[in-house]
């Protein structure tokens, strides 16, 4: 038997919050490891000239500290705080974009915005799933209470 149209879309809704999670859960915590091995990239590159100008530390110091932040914050993206670590990752990217126009990438910052709101995605994906589950788990025990009275 075929499945209804909300049943399906629902499915393919939580893969793609599944798929989100994963994205921003892996994607900061290796770019956070990198920034202590520049693997990728040479990250303090990036860094704009105006934020090197008021930080109080060598750029790739900053980087050092900018990766135990992405670290932190993919564990919580992974962790049962999703929507907090997806909002954190949203704003996160806005600030990285804002350093890279003032540095001039800004192909990269418009590709850093768009992460941005695909991010707040995640957020809005799980906490309506957090809110499904919280509704289905209060029916699921009304059920139960409902047949222990009728059994009674």
């Amino acid at each position: 038997m075929e499945q209804s149209l909300p049943n399906k879309l629902a499915g393919q809704v939580d893969v793609m919050r599944v798929a989100l999670r994963l994205c921003f859960g892996a994607v900061p915590l290796l770019a956070g490891l990198d920034k202590f091995f520049n693997l990728l990239t040479d990250w303090p590159h990036y860094l704009s000239p105006l934020a090197a100008g008021l930080l109080p530390v060598a750029p790739a110091t900053a980087m050092h500290v900018i990766g135990v932040v992405e670290i932190t914050v993919g564990l919580i993206v992974f962790s049962r705080w999703t929507i907090a670590g997806s909002l954190i990752v949203s704003v996160w990217l806005a600030l990285i974009a804002l350093n890279l126009v003032a540095g001039g990438f800004f192909d990269i910052a418009v590709r850093d915005l768009v992460l941005a709101v695909a991010a707040y995605t995640l957020a809005c994906l799980s906490a309506a799933h957090e809110s499904a589950a919280r509704r289905d788990s209060a029916a699921g025990r009304s059920d139960r209470i409902a047949a222990a009275r009728n059994a009674a």
